[in-house]
């Protein structure tokens, strides 16, 4: 057997292409959130794929965007930082689009990261035509030269993610494994915890909230008199009339975004789980230094 490898992979492309969504099904456990918004990750969530030649770990990062607010630029302060220290980087564009000047611009700022090696990765094919996919495999192609493998795949009917598996171990280093083989992320119980409220609390939600809601959590606890791990959580907003949209009319739309995220909770507690959410307004916070500070961005 040839020597172990291990290394890390980021996907890049514009948001929306389904990184999360991949980067869920080479792990084969949820670790990152997903949401038709763009801009759902927020985090470089690490993903750890265990195969029998070795390790991928995997670094779900945001999408590349045009940053609007101060939270918008540390986002893509915090891709460049990722993409600087991967070994390598895939590039992404779904196969039911065709590509564009930002994906033109992404591919072409990958020459940034001399180091890592670049594969360009068509998604969504459960979703195209064989014509779809065939056009958008030659225009991928076509951005760069130095590709080092093009390939068509679907997160969603798991198509080729062998093959995506294999080459990318195949381009890491010779070296042992970076985590212990149980372990599928290194994000804390609570970092998950809130993403999974976030996730739920951003289902339906209109065009310019998405942005605004961050989670907090106060304390998760295990009863000592029965199977109940208590969660205390806050949804935070930048505005009263947001706080209004996310508590709903006599709170039946907290009540919902509360029975989703325990929906979520539970497996991950492996137990049941009461869950208090409370919507505090945090004014303008994606332009206000301190309290993204508070918030961990």
């Amino acid at each position: 057997m040839s020597d172990p490898r291990s290394g890390f992979v980021t996907f890049v492309g514009r948001p929306n292409v389904g990184k999360s969504t991949l980067t869920n099904a080479l792990v084969g456990e949820k670790v990152a959130i997903t949401s038709e918004k763009p801009q759902t990750t927020r985090r470089a969530i690490r993903g750890i794929v265990n195969r029998p030649d070795g390790q991928l770990v995997v670094v779900d990062t945001p999408g590349i965007h045009r940053p609007r607010t101060l939270l918008g630029q540390r986002l893509n302060d915090l891709v460049e930082q990722v993409l600087g220290d991967v070994d390598v980087i895939a590039f992404c564009a779904p196969a039911t689009e065709k590509v564009g000047p930002g994906d033109r611009r992404i591919a072409e700022s990958l020459s940034g990261y001399p180091r890592a090696k670049k594969v360009a990765l068509v998604t969504k094919t459960d979703a195209a035509t064989r014509d779809q996919i065939t056009e958008r495999l030659v225009e991928v192609d076509a951005l760069r030269e130095d590709w080092a493998a093009v390939i068509p795949l679907s997160a969603v009917t798991n198509d080729q993610l062998d093959v995506l598996s294999d080459e990318l171990l195949a381009l890491m280093p010779v070296g042992p494994p970076l985590y212990a083989d149980d372990v599928v992320t290194d994000e804390t119980l609570e970092d998950r915890i809130a993403e999974i409220i976030r996730e739920a609390a951003l289902q339906g939600v209109r065009d310019e909230l998405p942005h605004s809601i961050a989670v907090t959590i106060d304390d998760v606890a295990a009863r000592e008199d029965s199977d109940l791990t208590d969660v205390w959580a806050n949804i935070v907003v930048e505005r009263d009339s947001q706080k209004a949209i996310i508590i709903g009319r006599k709170g039946s739309r907290l009540a919902d975004v509360g029975a989703r995220a325990r929906a979520g909770i539970e497996p991950l507690v492996g137990g049941r789980v009461y869950l208090s959410l409370h919507v505090r307004v945090a004014k303008e916070w994606q332009r206000d230094p301190k309290q993204l500070g508070r918030l961990g961005f």
